[in-house]
């Protein structure tokens, strides 16, 4: 990637002082020199696409991985923000045959579980490869679907119901956990969580698939206890105990087949208690006993209080009120652990209208936002070099790959851990290749620098302003126009021609200083 000029250091710094103030939270304040003779700076006005109202983008904004033109448009004809996010609520109302076609870029998505192994043991493909594939997939389906409301909760309680896409074994059927945590992400929450915890994805991650009633293995059933529901405080090591014996029998044929099956004879028989839930468990088939067991752990007032906290750090704010929970936690109980009453409600709140600019982009975020915001188009992968292959490197040098997470904790959601200075400075360089095309470079596309300005001749407020609108959905302000002004030394009232340096050679910084603003660094 071309390195920073020195002539940017002082924009990066005024730059820099306002995004960590962004990543820090939006109610923070930070004193940056100049912010009173900022005002001075009158911005200037664009007539372009309307813009959502602050409250609409604020909806759109946290359901979705970055306001677009396009995404705006879209809102606007289904009728505005709450009848975009009612229709999202259904995302078989809308079509996403674009983003389908994404799956055949990586051909080892497509492959069996024994198939992929046996490649793999061959020497053809490694499971390492077909994962990382896996993380590429992810990110393109963020930037290209239509149906962003659900990519997003596919997200959350993906690191919710963490399997890291990496390792040895369950690497064959992670792509098909994905799948499945997708398709449950906008039902109940009693049905995921026996589609996630019976899965064969997670039978081999914790360990459950060689779990038998001789040598029972507790980390499912304590990682069940602990992260997937009811939460620590809530149990002691005996529930712990019993929580393995009652999944014991779910196992997979590793090394040979890879299928998942039951097996009664390796079930553990005999009476169970785990906290409220007790049963003789005297069948020698247990798969009813894990339903209801299951069900019980999700119906939980516990368990109600940690979905209900984890929707409202994700889509509210990182210290929500306890009144906002306990009315969460509610409206999940009453609705039989169904996770859209509980978003509505959660949409419907004061506190989420009162959090605007509150939650810190994650990497993830941050790379698939810009890669929207700049309005880059991605080639199928031919090679290794390929961008749709290298966007990876792009998010792990920010932080993280999607779900790379090692422990079964999953990602965190929560600004503090996204907001270190090594952060910052990862994200403004990213901001700064992407914004000069400078990398990824092969099969990828970007605007050309003279598509940036709406028209020619123009003046550089007003320029300002255009694209205030186009890449944070929000017109310009005194501090922003102050900031574009240093980033590239000129005055608010320079015509800007196709000839003019700025398109010709700086149009790489102008561009950045929006990316690593805290409008943008934040959702």
């Amino acid at each position: 990637m071309t390195p920073t000029p020195a002539g940017s250091q002082s924009r990066r710094a005024v730059i820099g002082r306002a995004a960590v103030a962004g990543l820090a939270g939006a109610t923070a304040t930070v004193a940056v020199p100049g912010r009173a003779a900022a005002a001075s700076y009158a911005p200037a006005h664009h007539h372009g696409a309307p813009l959502l109202p602050t409250q609409a983008r604020h909806l759109v904004g946290r359901f979705s991985y970055g306001v677009t033109p396009a995404l705006a448009a879209q809102v606007r004809n289904q009728g505005g923000a709450r009848a975009w996010f009612e229709r999202q609520l259904e995302p078989d109302r809308v079509g996403d045959s674009a983003t389908d076609e994404l799956l055949t870029w990586w051909s080892g998505l497509s492959r069996g579980p024994a198939e992929l192994w046996r490649r793999q043991v061959d020497g053809v493909e490694g499971g390492w490869e077909v994962m990382l594939d896996y993380e590429r997939w992810v990110l393109a389906r963020r930037m290209r679907s239509r149906r962003q409301l659900l990519e997003v909760l596919a997200e959350l309680w993906e690191n919710h119901l963490n399997v890291p896409a990496v390792g040895d074994a369950h690497f064959v059927h992670r792509k098909a956990y994905g799948d499945a945590i997708r398709a449950g992400a906008l039902g109940r929450f009693d049905d995921l969580l026996h589609t996630a915890v019976t899965h064969p994805a997670m039978l081999i991650y914790l360990d459950n698939a060689v779990s038998t009633a001789k040598h029972p293995n507790e980390n499912l059933g304590r990682e069940l206890l602990e992260l997937h529901t009811v939460g620590r405080g809530q149990y002691d090591e005996d529930d712990v105990k019993s929580s393995a014996r009652i999944l014991t029998g779910w196992t997979v044929d590793m090394w040979n087949t890879w299928a998942p099956s039951y097996k009664a004879n390796v079930h553990w028989r005999g009476p169970v208690r785990v906290m409220g839930f007790s049963d003789p468990n005297d069948a020698a088939d247990g798969r009813d006993l894990t339903r209801r067991y299951l069900t019980y752990l999700a119906h939980h007032p516990a368990t109600a209080q940690r979905i209900a906290r984890k929707l409202a750090t994700k889509f509210v704010r990182d210290d929500p009120p306890q009144s906002l929970v306990d009315r969460l936690a509610q409206v999940y109980l009453d609705h039989d652990t169904a996770i859209v009453p509980v978003l509505e409600a959660l949409v419907a709140s004061p506190s989420f209208a009162d959090s605007v600019g509150a939650k810190v982009r994650d990497p993830g975020e941050d790379l698939v936002a810009t890669y929207r915001a700049l309005d880059v188009r991605l080639a199928k992968p031919t090679a290794d070099r390929s961008a749709a292959n290298q966007m990876l490197w792009q998010a792990s040098s920010i932080g993280t790959m999607p779900f790379a997470w090692p422990r079964p904790d999953g990602q965190p959601i929560d600004n503090e851990s996204w907001s270190s200075p090594a952060r910052l400075l990862a994200s403004m360089g990213i901001h700064y290749g992407m914004s000069g095309g400078w990398w990824p470079t092969e099969q990828i596309t970007y605007r050309s620098r003279k598509s940036w300005v709406p028209s020619y001749p123009m003046r550089f407020d007003v320029l300002v302003d255009a694209l205030s609108q186009r890449i944070l959905h929000r017109r310009s302000t005194p501090q922003l126009l102050r900031a574009c002004c240093e980033a590239v030394g000129l005055e608010p009232d320079e015509r800007i021609t196709k000839d003019h340096g700025l398109v010709r050679w700086e149009m790489p910084r102008l561009l950045t200083t929006f990316l690593d603003s805290p409008a943008f660094l934040t959702r």
